[in-house]
């Protein structure tokens, strides 16, 4: 990942056949776009791999976040689990649904721990926001179970995991309704988009509704159509839909050198005795959009990623440090800063986030890292990075 490095023509074509033949708007205008239909072909191919009945385009992870909650029935005052390591939009989307963000602790597959989630349940807890972090997955037998044993929604967060699976099933389709990002940075780019993966008919219904100002989207008069739930503007356009069209067809080819890719470095990290690897359920089926992995100590981590920095091997992250991605860094999420006055403020018993602690997840994320694994590495660009690492690491 992500997608990008390998646009060719394939894009410029899709693109070039909407601005041809077709029309920019997801909907109707059915006379002037000749049977141009690309965000319906997008979620047709995605239903056709990842095994799921329904998928529907919007245009963001963030979005598809948002309405997945909308659309599984979560809202105000509805406590929802998420962890502490993830993309800020996981946490952002629960508080502007007006429900209550509740962390918990991740183990070292860097998802939630299934003791993590038991150990926070309330009568008040309504589901589940699992993240697939890094293009991998947990234990997912045992948090579906849990889910299931607590009647809460399990609502997968897959925007790093496109592609990825878990005993053959496609992350994001194990749940009740699952997220997908397609952002730039992203396995699969439209340049901007996501989509709401669901076997269940209501919360498909309720998700292309709730994405289209409550839209039924029955008929072919858009001012005719009727409006059962009010929602909000998260259509994509038929020009992203067309990216991911293209990026979709090229999926397999994605996972297949992003696994290669992956094995060469870990194979390489393999001989070094202060490296330990994030523990993935089901290495089959992890996307390898990331080599993720542990050394002793925070200490010893921190002097890593500035070596391997300095021995030119970009793209390296060290998550517990970066604001983008980890709890104890967001100043906004523990304050709750909007720009206006946010829903969880007329909640009388919320949690004080400036207090929340989640020291299992502090010790494991103080000693992880996380390299990018890019499509675009010759051999030479392989070899330069198990280079660095012969001078970084103790033998």
């Amino acid at each position: 990942m992500p997608g990008f490095e390998i646009f060719d023509d394939s894009e410029k074509q899709q693109i070039a056949e909407v601005m041809e033949s077709g029309f920019t708007f997801r909907y109707n205008f059915d006379g002037m776009r000749n049977d141009v239909w690309k965000a319906r072909e997008l979620e047709s191919m995605i239903c056709e791999t990842l095994q799921v009945k329904h998928a529907h385009l919007v245009s963001s992870g963030t979005n598809a976040l948002s309405t997945a909650l909308a659309s599984a029935g979560i809202g105000a005052g509805d406590e929802v689990i998420v962890p502490p390591f993830t993309f800020v939009a996981s946490v952002e989307a629960i508080v502007l649904a007006g429900a209550i963000p509740v962390f918990a602790e991740i183990d070292e597959t860097l998802t939630l721990s299934p003791e993590g989630i038991e150990a926070v349940i309330t009568p008040k807890t309504k589901a589940v926001n699992f993240v697939h972090m890094c293009g991998s997955m947990g234990k997912m037998d045992e948090i579906k179970a849990l889910c299931d044993k607590h009647d809460l929604i399990l609502l997968e967060d897959a925007c790093q995991a496109t592609g990825a699976t878990y005993k053959g099933k496609a992350l994001g389709t194990i749940g009740h309704v699952g997220a997908l990002s397609f952002d730039s940075v992203k396995t699969v780019s439209c340049g901007e988009g996501g989509a709401i993966l669901t076997n269940d008919d209501t919360i498909y219904n309720n998700a292309h509704m709730y994405s289209d100002h409550g839209h039924d989207h029955i008929g072919m008069d858009r001012g005719a159509e009727g409006h059962p739930i009010m929602g909000s503007n998260y259509r994509i356009s038929e020009m992203n839909a067309a990216v991911g069209v293209a990026q979709w067809k090229k999926l397999d080819r994605i996972l297949d050198i992003q696994r290669r890719n992956k094995k060469a470095l870990k194979d390489a990290l393999a001989q070094y005795p202060e490296v330990s690897f994030r523990e993935i359920p089901d290495e089959a089926g992890d996307n390898a959009g990331f080599l993720s992995f542990f050394l002793p100590d925070e200490a010893r981590a921190k002097e890593v990623v500035a070596a391997l920095g300095a021995a030119g091997v970009p793209a390296v992250f060290y998550w517990y440090g970066n604001n983008w991605h980890y709890f104890k860094n967001w100043t906004h999420i523990q304050q709750m800063k909007g720009p206006a006055k946010l829903p969880i403020e007329l909640i009388i018993d919320r949690p004080d986030y400036t207090q929340v602690e989640t020291p299992k997840s502090d010790a494991i994320m103080s000693r992880a890292i996380s390299m990018l694994i890019q499509l675009s590495w010759s051999n030479e660009d392989i070899q330069a990075r198990i280079d660095a690492f012969d001078k970084v690491f103790k033998r």
